[in-house]
């Protein structure tokens, strides 16, 4: 998913400025699957690979990656009846703290970033890029959960 955010959706910016983060929708997406508990390793996983992409510290996308993944097993637990509208409130809330994890640390690695301007500039263009993906990445990755977890019923 890394490369194909890298090499496609960075292509398609919204306002000039947002882009979707294909990873951080698609880590919504699987970690709200029932069956699933790899999620926590694919945070990891995926943060590491995000920090070695991109210029910011390996930490925070880490971080942010995680916080995300906790909550979206926290709305597992607790509204698994509505798991779409779980899936908006995961995207929304895991975009915004993203966003505002990587101005922090920009700020205070020394970027002249304002954060009302990388809020308002950045974050809400990928968050409504986000918002956008979230329902057929929902789709895909709950189609691919049952098939991954039926199969290993089987054996």
């Amino acid at each position: 998913m890394l490369v194909i955010q890298m090499a496609v959706v960075s292509r398609i910016p919204l306002f000039g400025l947002g882009y979707a983060d294909l990873v951080l929708v698609t880590l919504a997406a699987w970690s709200l699957q029932e069956r699933v508990e790899t999620s926590w390793h694919w945070a990891v996983i995926a943060g590491l690979l995000v920090g070695w992409a991109s210029a910011l510290p390996w930490i925070v996308p880490v971080i942010g990656y995680l916080l995300m993944v906790a909550f979206a097993r926290l709305l597992v637990r607790r509204i698994w009846q509505a798991p779409l509208l779980a899936m908006f409130v995961i995207v929304f809330f895991g975009s915004l703290i993203f966003h505002l994890l990587s101005a922090l640390t920009l700020q205070l690695l020394g970027s002249p970033i304002l954060i009302g301007d990388a809020l308002s500039v950045v974050t809400l263009p990928s968050l409504m890029l986000n918002l956008f993906l979230a329902l057929p990445l929902y789709a895909i990755f709950r189609d691919l959960s049952v098939w991954v977890y039926d199969i290993e019923d089987y054996e």
